[in-house]
């Protein structure tokens, strides 16, 4: 007589949490006139096991947001990949009820590996709009701003009526990345100095070539560098030096974000490490920082990150920046910034692209992908 037939049954699970913090800003006025760009942070808070916190821009981001304020959700949480939403609003303290002024109900991915830790910066409210006394919005000078995130958290399978042996994720990244900090068995030192002052990075000469051709050549090839322990590189900030480190030997993309106040500060040490990512021949890299770059396009930056592409021959970013421009209804703004001057200096052949494009779109009413 055969056996009974093996029955087995799997369920996969999904859980989400959901947490609401209330940022009160005490002295409104007085947080006025820290200048474009300049932001203030929340205390941290902690939603589905992420730490987060909300900037707020009182004098707006950029020189197109100087009349509104602006706000972005923050996820600090460092080496983290996580799906969430998010609901902005003021508090009418009028009727003591929150106002929704920006929800984004589609789960979005946070991760601070890349970079892609920001929510978008969000014009939120004209500043006259919301200072208006019958708005209700602040009172004895206080502001207060609700943020309620809502987070996805670990999904799991589970398998019923069998053994199995579960398998944790690969913990790679995290002896190398204790190698690179820890400093054991280094047999190089690298001297990073820029304008004043410098600062050293003691590594392993192996893993420095595995990662990158350009340390393979310098490191164990005929140039110099490959009989000496102590290489000087004259050129480039620490920081960035420091996260380029990080990520050869991790993979992983990550900065001191405490050291960085607002959006356009990250984006510009971003573009910084994707010139030395494109000086070290390191393109997954190079195509990471681009994909942030990309994230934070607008009028203010775009003319500058697309002489920053055709400069390094990022191909892919060059041409989402021109379809950027091109498609535009903000032409006049563009046209006032100090990058576009520059790249109509220095590459005019590259803004010929981005209008014969744009005539292109007008004749025929598309739209770029």
């Amino acid at each position: 007589m055969g056996s009974e037939p093996k029955r087995t049954e799997s369920s996969h699970t999904t859980e989400e949490e959901t947490g609401t913090h209330l940022f009160k800003i005490i002295g409104y006025t007085l947080k006025k006139g820290r200048g474009v760009g300049n932001s203030i942070r929340s205390g941290i808070f902690t939603v589905g096991g992420y730490d987060w916190a909300i900037r707020f821009y009182p004098d707006g981001s950029t020189e197109a947001t100087k009349d509104s304020v602006v706000v972005s959700l923050v996820l600090v949480s460092k080496n983290a990949e996580v799906r969430a939403s998010y609901d902005l609003s003021f508090v009418n303290q009028t009727t003591g009820l929150p106002e929704t002024v920006y929800r984004e109900t589609t789960f979005r991915v946070f991760n601070s590996c890349n970079g892609n830790c920001f929510t978008p910066r969000i014009v939120i409210s004209k500043r006259n709009k919301l200072e208006c006394k019958s708005a209700g919005y602040i009172v004895d000078d206080c502001l207060k701003i609700e943020c309620t995130v809502t987070v996805v958290k670990e999904s799991w399978v589970e398998t019923t009526g069998e053994f199995e042996i579960e398998v944790p994720d690969t913990d790679l990244p995290e002896h190398f990345g204790k190698l690179l900090s820890e400093k054991e068995g280094a047999d190089v030192t690298f001297c990073v100095t820029f304008c004043v002052g410098g600062e050293t990075f003691p590594a392993h000469k192996i893993v420095l070539a595995t990662r990158s051709p350009v340390f393979k050549a310098q490191l164990y090839g005929q140039m110099k560098e490959s009989r000496a322990h102590n290489i000087t590189v004259d050129d480039m900030q620490p920081d960035v030096f420091k996260a380029l480190l990080k990520f050869i030997y991790t993979d992983e993309l990550s900065f001191e974000w405490d050291d960085l106040h607002n959006e356009d500060e990250y984006c510009e040490i971003v573009k910084l490490l994707l010139v030395a990512a494109d000086r070290y021949a390191m393109d997954r890299l190079k195509l990471l920082c681009a994909s942030i770059l990309v994230e934070y396009l607008d009028m203010e930056n775009v003319a500058t990150t697309l002489a920053l592409a055709d400069q390094h021959n990022c191909n892919r970013l060059k041409e989402v920046c021109i379809e950027f421009m091109a498609s535009s209804d903000e032409i006049d703004a563009l046209v006032e910034t100090e990058g576009y001057a520059t790249l109509k200096r220095t590459c005019p052949s590259i803004l010929v692209d981005a209008l014969e494009k744009r005539s292109k779109y007008r004749k025929t009413g598309c739209q770029p992908n």
